[in-house]
């Protein structure tokens, strides 16, 4: 069964109610004539294959992306759904194979390669319900070749659904149903729908036939036409010139983990000697590690609350009045006591006077107490808020590879943003009133007791270092245990990021007990160094009240020697056993402080090591030219390129490439040859290792980069929208105010208004994380207005119009030609036939330009590497 119609008219919405995602309000949804609410919902997924236009991959190895398919399984069935789905080639060219991270959502891979691991997952699953949404719209013609014969393959026996833009991809099917506007309003098969010349099938088809033209066209070089009927066993074959806008790139998604905090970024990569891999990988290091072994300086949290500083003064003042009510406490209790031996007339009186001492001392912790704690917490709530937008602020200007690291994955990053500013906050916060209140007890409980009885009180005192011994030691014991638990705990966030981030998919492979099970493993470490953290904290902080009842005891046996010698009184004893009580809790508090200021430390030196990072490519300074006349002259002089993260393998060597102004550029090659990388390159999201990019004439390095970024436009694979609405979406665009006719006119020009103003909230609609909300095109044309908003001077486009239906694609391709005209545009393409029209067209293979020219002059080198490619892309149509 194959569902066809425009996009956002409910295709892919029938494979939601298939799965479960959602409920239908009224009707019922049946499988062999059960309604599918009686049927048990984890059993019924597992009989239900899904592969989706948009790969989702978890952040682990390939091995276990592959095993979601299958609890258990066996290396042998992993080896064969990698073989069936064309994966293996690539995979086994990795350093660490089957091992290799994939990144978060899988941005150390290329599209097409993404895509066939998670069509290895699905083939694994084995189902008998198999859905398939635009399954292998992200391959090059042969690997699409190869996984659409192993899905034909896996198909035999299997009822399947397929959801398809391209109609000449899904003629074969059993039954094609037409749904419009949330209605199916023709069914048959390919031969019996387009008997009706006035059906809405035909005319679909009629639309796309324009296309398949131009596909033919393509060939006609190499006497390899081919008719419009030939064009179509796999998904998403036909695409017009207009759809060039390549397939398998990794510069959308890497732009969007720089973006979302869902903050995730790119990379991808294979061996250049044959190398498909290449378009995808971003390089990062180690950069928080070291760094945070460092020690944390006091004096610089205290630099960050500077405007604050007049807070925690009064704050101060009213935490050290609190500490002083303490030995205070004591000299009246002393005082008191020695009333009771006195005459009853002489009592009564005594005791109204201490009674009112003892009022005056709650009255005055009645206003210091609320007073201490609200100025401190108030100082702590504007540093966490400061420290947060700080980092903040760092994090989105730090270069692209920086993400590339799994250390600074969304989880980690989200992590150091919330629980890290929260724990800085007990340095400055509750704990520093509280060392301030200590310290004023301290102060003043040895000036009462030196003062009553120097003697007694130096006796004392001795037993006192032990203590604040006992404190540094549980401090430092305490402190490996709170960065090792800080790390799992990140590890632990990335794996909730991940399965939340990916609710579909999880609850479509029936993987909720798999992340589970992760998830708890991952809080298990911890938990563990918890309890040994347990252990010590609490041995030391009894070991602090043994101290604290010795001093007592030792006051009480000396004291009395004391008065029993005459060198005290009884009044003396009490005045210093209590001031020296006081001063005796304020040190074991100080000491119970110790885990809380190990966190504390630890969560600063992770936000000073964000801090003090230098961006290598950072948007935020104002350094650089500005060129005062963008004519989008691109000129590549002998790049040679690794990516940090995978310095092995090499994707650019002496790579060569003049774009002239204007002028439209078409880069072709396997998937994962490096083609995206031009455009990370262009960018400025990585640099080369050898060599210089021109603008112009300009090295783009002695560019402004903000400045640069605004001259190029990019619109991805992979739609990236933020949890925000359609309007705000589209204005992001544009620096500065955007007017509501400019948001309308470019929302027209993408083809988007009509569906934005059949939304029930029109442009204030939410779009959902990541655009969830709306539909794969849907998403694509809010993508493509938010680049004609920006008015670019030089155009990148990578499957620009890839998600789109037939008559959506022809009218936003429209609107991107003239978009393109006068500009300099640069187009990345699976699919050779679609770039036919382009001014030059750029072979890339093993990190060269291998061939470029047009279409007709490379056509005419029969052995040549283009024409190879064309005919194997003729073949496979």
């Amino acid at each position: 069964m194959a569902l066809v119609g425009e996009s956002g008219s409910g295709k892919s919405t029938v494979i939601s109610l298939v799965e479960r995602f959602y409920d239908p309000q009224a009707g019922e949804v049946l499988i062999d004539g059960v309604n599918l609410k009686e049927l048990k919902l984890t059993w019924i997924r597992e009989k239900i294959g899904l592969v989706s236009q948009e790969p989702i991959l978890f952040t682990t190895t390939i091995k276990e992306n592959i095993e979601y398919g299958k609890e258990g399984a066996t290396m042998d069935e992993i080896r064969r759904a990698m073989e069936l789905a064309n994966a293996a080639k690539f995979v086994d060219k990795l350093p660490n194979g089957l091992n290799t991270m994939v990144g978060e959502h899988g941005t150390q891979l290329s599209g097409g390669q993404k895509q066939r691991i998670a069509i290895a997952r699905a083939i694994l699953k084995n189902p008998r319900i198999l859905l398939l949404d635009e399954a292998t719209s992200a391959l090059d013609a042969e690997s699409e070749r190869i996984v659409q014969d192993a899905l034909v393959k896996i198909m035999v026996d299997r009822t399947t659904i397929v959801i398809a833009h391209r109609l000449t991809t899904v003629k074969n099917a059993d039954k094609i149903s037409v749904v419009q506007r949330g209605k199916l309003i023709e069914q048959g098969s390919h031969a019996e729908l387009i008997m009706n010349p006035d059906g809405a099938y035909s005319q679909l088809i009629r639309l796309q036939e324009v296309n398949s033209g131009k596909e033919e066209a393509a060939t006609v070089g190499l006497g390899k036409q081919t008719s419009t009927s030939s064009v179509g066993r796999s998904y998403s074959r036909n695409l017009s010139f207009e759809r060039s806008i390549s397939r398998g790139s990794s510069v959308g998604r890497s732009s969007r983990r720089s973006f979302t905090i869902n903050l995730g970024i790119p990379a991808a990569v294979e061996y250049l000697t044959d190398q498909p891999i290449g378009d995808e990988v971003g390089g990062g290091e180690h950069n928080c590690s070291d760094k945070e072994k460092r020690k944390v300086s006091v004096r610089r949290l205290v630099s960050l609350n500077m405007p604050e500083i007049p807070i925690l003064l009064l704050g101060s003042i009213a935490a050290a009045v609190g500490g002083v009510i303490l030995p205070v406490f004591g000299v009246l209790i002393s005082s008191a006591i020695k009333t009771f031996y006195e005459p009853p007339q002489q009592l009564r009186k005594d005791a109204r006077f201490w009674a009112l001492m003892y009022v005056l001392l709650g009255v005055i912790s009645f206003i210091t107490v609320p007073v201490q704690h609200f100025l401190f917490g108030l100082a702590g709530g504007k540093l966490i808020e400061r420290i947060r937008s700080l980092s903040f602020k760092k994090v989105v200007y730090q270069e692209v590879s920086w993400f590339d690291d799994p250390e600074n994955s969304s989880g980690a990053i989200g992590a150091r943003l919330s629980a890290d500013a929260a724990s800085i906050k007990s340095l400055v916060g509750d704990s520093l009133a509280l060392m301030v209140q200590n310290l004023a007890t301290v102060t003043a409980g040895l000036a009462i007791a030196m003062f009553a009885n120097w003697k007694l009180a130096l006796v004392v005192l001795v037993i006192l270092p032990l203590m604040g011994a006992q404190g540094y030691a549980q401090m430092r014991f305490l402190k490996g245990f709170s960065s090792d638990a800080k790390k799992m705990y990140e590890e632990a966030s990335q794996v909730a990021n991940d399965a939340v981030g990916s609710i579909r998919t999880v609850a479509s492979f029936c993987a909720e007990r798999k992340v589970m099970s992760i998830y708890a493993e991952k809080c298990d470490a911890p938990m563990q160094q918890g309890v040994r953290q347990g252990v010590i904290s609490g041995l030391g902080y009894g070991f602090s009240y043994l101290l604290l009842y010795c001093t007592y005891a030792l006051c009480f046996y000396v004291g009395a020697r004391f008065v029993h010698d005459g060198t005290a009184t009884f009044s003396q004893v009490f005045r210093v056993f209590f001031a020296l009580t006081m001063v005796a809790v304020g040190v074991s508090q100080s000491s119970a402080m110790g885990p809380d200021a190990s966190k504390a430390k630890h969560a600063a030196a992770s936000i000073f090591a964000i801090l003090d990072r230098k961006s290598k490519i950072d948007a935020s300074v104002n350094e650089g030219t500005e060129l005062a006349n963008v004519r989008g002259e691109i000129e590549f002089q002998h790049v040679s390129f690794k990516y940090p993260t995978r310095p092995d393998v090499q994707i650019f060597r002496d790579l060569c490439l003049t774009i002239h102004s204007g002028k439209t550029v078409a880069l072709v090659g396997e998937s994962g040859c490096g083609k995206s990388t031009v455009i990370a390159l262009l960018e400025r999201f990585y640099d080369p290792d050898e060599g210089m990019i021109l603008l112009d004439g300009v090295e783009i390095r002695s560019l402004k980069i903000s400045w640069l970024r605004r001259q190029m436009g990019l619109v991805g694979q992979e739609p990236v929208l933020f949890n925000d609405t359609i309007r705000a979406n589209i204005a992001y665009g544009k620096q500065g105010n955007v007017t509501e006719e400019e948001i309308i006119t470019v929302a027209e020009a993408a083809n988007a208004h009509r569906f934005i103003s059949a939304l029930p909230q029109g442009y204030e609609t939410n779009v959902g994380e990541r655009g969830v909300q709306l539909s794969g095109g849907q998403k694509q044309r809010i993508a493509i207005a938010r680049a004609i908003l920006k008015d670019p001077k030089v155009l990148l486009l990578d499957e620009a119009t890839s998600a789109l239906d037939a008559e959506s694609e022809r009218v936003v391709q429209d609107a991107l030609d003239k978009v393109m005209v006068g500009r300099t545009t640069i187009v990345v393409a699976h699919r050779l036939s679609t770039i036919t029209g382009a001014d030059v067209i750029a072979v890339v293979k093993d990190g060269v330009i291998a061939e470029q020219g047009r279409h007709e002059m490379l056509l005419k080198n029969a052995n040549g590497v283009y024409a190879s490619l064309v005919a194997l892309h003729s073949s496979s149509t």
